[in-house]
């Protein structure tokens, strides 16, 4: 298929401003995103090249997004990297996926995958999401011997271990050697992937647009929901 260049062009200033921003808003860039909505050429040719880039291309309402794919290091994080930002500097691969899932547990208490959206609360308390985690942990570890945690590749004992090894402080210290910093670094990396707003002096989360959106449209679907709860033990295996 033959482009116009003035398409081709059109589309490189398209994905460029993606690269830079991750996400193009009708409200900020009308002209780009017109082009993109209304002209199927222009469109094919910012997928095509955000496949090449190992990223996915977009459109939740009047926003455009780039999103990397799962094994896409450049434009979104390496395990590597996210333990560094994560955790503390002496963490193991259960602190890690400690991380992982205090973050699959605050979209479960989020989204509950029913009705026309799968948001089901407007809000969390931090204290409410420290305790949940200690109970999903808990609740799996009593459901999964140690042979079942490896066939369901979930290490709820590990993960138990690493988060009762953090130290307790009522006084709010923001040390990740800590649960309440442990938490308070992760909700800081989340806010600032324009995911969540955490409102640090109420001790409050709630999530943004964005998430909304993603979670509606590409997320949970009801066959990825139920994973996600039998991950936690919300739903029985079938």
């Amino acid at each position: 298929m033959a482009y116009e260049l003035e398409d081709i062009r059109t589309s490189q200033e398209i994905f460029y401003y993606l690269l830079e921003n991750h996400e193009l808003r009708e409200e900020e860039e009308m002209l780009l995103y017109k082009a993109y909505a209304e002209r199927e050429e222009v469109q094919s040719l910012v997928k095509s090249q955000g496949e090449v880039a190992g990223s996915t291309i977009v459109r939740y309402g009047n926003v455009i997004y780039l999103i990397p794919k799962e094994e896409n290091n450049f434009l979104g994080f390496s395990k590597a990297q996210l333990k560094a930002v994560l955790c503390r500097s002496t963490a193991t691969d259960k602190d890690y996926y400690l991380s992982q899932f205090v973050i699959l547990t605050l979209l479960v208490e989020f989204f509950d995958g029913q009705g026309s959206s799968s948001k089901s609360r407007e809000y969390i308390r931090v204290g409410e999401l420290q305790n949940l985690i200690s109970e999903y942990l808990k609740a799996g570890k009593r459901e999964l011997d140690e042979e079942e945690e490896e066939q369901s590749g979930i290490a709820f004992t590990d993960m138990l271990q690493a988060y009762e090894a953090l130290k307790s402080d009522d006084r709010g210290a923001r040390t990740k050697t800590t649960k309440e910093g442990f938490l308070h670094h992760i909700l800081l990396f989340l806010q600032k992937q324009g995911l969540i707003e955490y409102v640090e002096r109420d001790e409050m989360i709630k999530t943004t647009k964005k998430l909304d959106n993603f979670m509606d449209w590409n997320l949970l679907n009801q066959n990825n929901y139920q994973r996600v709860l039998k991950v936690l033990g919300v739903a029985e295996s079938e």
